[in-house]
């Protein structure tokens, strides 16, 4: 949607746009501009009999391409889908315990009496809160109690403010939490992942920080933004957002290498991440791949896979957007998300399987249906 119309008269158009189509469920993807408790009144207005959900964003991804101050509406279909879901509340508080126990209970109400081959047709997504500091407790605890169902989501974000995130979840508004959907398809899917980073020889040691809540102190025992800005031939004084998306930082697990992004420089020379830190930590400054060309790559071979795109749920990285747009890609890559029919929103993290990520594209392609499913 136009970020130029008003939270009321967004929601009325993709009312009008919608008119003809019965739905299982909406989730929505909405820029912090728009307020959310004014954004659920508008929802049960156009929407009463649909059950609606979704989060405020760092940016859109949608027909109209990248935006900011937009909203973007996932209908998903009555007939093709069935769509269950639940709010994990206070993820910083006992949050593992509750989300274990709630992917549990909707992964069983799901696969009751499923037969073993359609349980391929069935995948989860998870929607956080990007300033909880929780994701990555949160994403390995709904993976494992998930089984073997693919898991990816996306982190939500207020632009660029890192102040306060909105979920919204059946005509509440939800904080410090998280929503869990477990939906099953009568159309082929695949979950991926794809980035466009790769290491280079330079290393640098966590030797102090503050885990619990992301913040890292030292760099080599030297101080961490002089260190990092060291490192990758930038003044301190230039830091910011743009060099943190063209220097991610990188550790490797499992023999794979996963962005672990600054979200800002402190005041006293500290960095914040917007993952997982902790002191012996080893980081590799990684340095920018193609994204034209990772991105394109991994759609393609996506493709052919599936016989035909149909349409990708997407969440990729806030800094990839910004790497986009200092590397003059943005218009690139948004003609390859328009290509595939690509919708999300641009995150504070990204989650998939059982980790949390950064700086990378997550997101569910979908071939065109192939049956009905019909709703309980």
């Amino acid at each position: 949607m136009a970020s130029t119309l008003s939270t009321m008269e967004a929601v009325s158009a993709a009312r009008a746009e919608l008119a003809d189509g019965v739905f299982q469920h909406i989730i929505v993807f909405f820029s912090v501009i728009h307020d959310p408790d004014v954004l659920i009144e508008a929802l049960k207005q156009h929407f009463p009999d649909v059950p609606t959900s979704g989060c405020s964003t760092a940016g859109e991804v949608g027909p109209l391409g990248m935006t900011q101050g937009g909203i973007v509406f996932i209908a998903f279909p009555e007939f093709g889908f069935r769509v269950m879901s639940e709010v994990i509340p206070d993820i910083d508080i006992g949050g593992v315990e509750r989300a274990s126990e709630i992917a549990r209970r909707l992964r069983v109400q799901m696969i009751t009496g499923v037969s073993r081959a359609a349980k391929d047709n069935i995948f989860a997504l998870v929607l956080i809160d990007g300033l909880s500091d929780r994701e990555e407790s949160l994403t390995s605890a709904l993976h494992w109690s998930l089984d073997d169902m693919e898991l990816v989501g996306g982190s939500a974000g207020d632009g660029l403010a890192f102040q306060r995130t909105s979920l919204i979840h059946r005509g509440k508004l939800i904080r410090r939490g998280a929503i869990l959907f477990v939906i099953e398809t009568a159309t082929p899917f695949r979950v991926f992942k794809t980035q466009n980073f790769e290491p280079t020889p330079i290393k640098l040691v966590v030797t102090a920080a503050d885990s619990e809540n992301r913040i890292v102190y030292d760099l080599n025992a030297e101080p961490a933004a002089i260190e990092y800005a060291s490192a990758i031939g930038v003044a301190l004084e230039d830091l910011g957002p743009l060099s943190f998306a063209t220097y991610p930082l990188v550790v490797k697990v499992g023999g794979e290498f996963y962005g672990r992004a600054i979200r800002n420089m402190n005041p006293d020379g500290s960095l914040s991440f917007l993952c997982a830190i902790d002191e012996g930590l080893v980081f590799t400054v990684g340095r920018p791949r193609d994204m034209v060309h990772s991105t394109l790559e991994a759609l393609e071979h996506i493709d052919a896979d599936l016989g035909g795109i149909d349409f990708v749920l997407g969440f990729d990285c806030i800094l990839r957007r910004l790497d986009a747009e200092t590397g003059q890609l943005r218009h690139k890559v948004e003609e390859i998300y328009g290509r595939y029919g690509l919708a999300g929103f641009h995150t504070y993290g990204e989650q998939f399987n059982a980790m949390h990520l950064n700086q990378t594209l997550t997101g569910i392609a979908f071939s065109k249906p192939q049956g009905r499913i019909q709703a309980p």
